[in-house]
C-alpha cells in the first residue's frame, strides 16, 4: 500500500481529491477546506487519506485471512477475532446526526441487530441480493465504504468524496454497486 497515509506527502498532495458538499437543491459545490496533509493527529477512527487501489489490498488481505499475494500480513486468529462481535447483546441502533452539516442520520443495516467487532460493523442478517450475514463493513465520512464477505469471498471498495455522510444519493450508488457485484459473482 504505497498511496495511504496520514500525511500526504508533498509529492503526492495535487493527487488528494477535493472535496465537495450536496447542496439542498442536490448540486455539489466545492469545500472550502480540505484534509490536512500535515499536522494531523492520528485519532484511528479518522484521517487516513488512501486510493482505492490501496484500499481494496487492505480488504483482500482481511478477505484472505490475513494473506496478501503470498504474503502474511496477520495471523489468521488476529482475523477471526477482529471479526468477532465484541460487544455482546447490544445492538447498533440508528443514529440521529449530531453534526447535520457533517451527516444524514444513518441506520445501520439490520437497525438494532447489527453488532460491532475490533474495527468492523458486522451484518447480522444476509440481505438477499448483498452480502452474507457476518460480513465486515464499514465506511468513511466523505462516503467511502467498503464491505468484506468472507463466507463467499467477495470485497468491495466505492470511494465518493462528498458531504455529507451517508448521504441518501451516495447510500443508493453503493448499494446498486454492491448488488452489481454480486450479480457478477453469481
Amino acid at each position: 500500500m504505497s498511496d495511504t497515509f496520514y500525511y500526504v506527502p508533498q509529492d503526492k498532495q495535487a493527487r488528494v481529491v477535493t472535496v465537495h458538499r450536496r447542496q439542498p437543491d442536490g448540486s455539489l459545490i466545492k469545500e472550502p477546506v480540505q484534509a490536512p496533509t500535515t499536522g494531523f493527529v492520528r485519532i484511528g477512527g479518522g484521517g487516513l487519506s488512501s486510493t482505492a487501489s490501496d484500499y481494496i489490498r487492505f480488504t483482500r488481505m482481511l478477505l484472505n485471512d490475513g494473506t496478501l499475494d503470498g504474503t502474511r500480513i496477520l495471523s489468521a486468529k488476529s482475523v477471526d477475532t477482529m471479526a468477532q462481535n465484541h460487544i455482546g447483546s447490544i445492538g447498533l441502533p440508528a443514529l440521529k446526526t449530531a453534526l447535520p452539516d457533517r451527516s444524514e442520520d444513518f441506520s445501520f443495516i439490520a437497525d438494532g441487530r447489527d453488532k460491532w467487532g475490533l474495527g468492523f460493523q458486522i451484518t447480522a442478517d444476509a440481505i438477499p441480493g448483498k452480502r452474507s450475514a457476518g460480513s465486515l463493513s464499514w465506511g468513511g465520512i466523505n462516503n467511502t465504504y467498503f464491505w468484506i464477505d468472507r463466507s463467499r469471498g467477495i470485497t468491495g471498495v466505492i470511494m465518493m468524496q462528498f458531504l455529507p455522510f451517508a448521504d441518501r444519493k451516495a447510500l443508493a450508488l453503493y448499494d446498486a454497486f454492491e448488488r452489481g457485484v454480486y450479480q457478477l459473482a453469481v
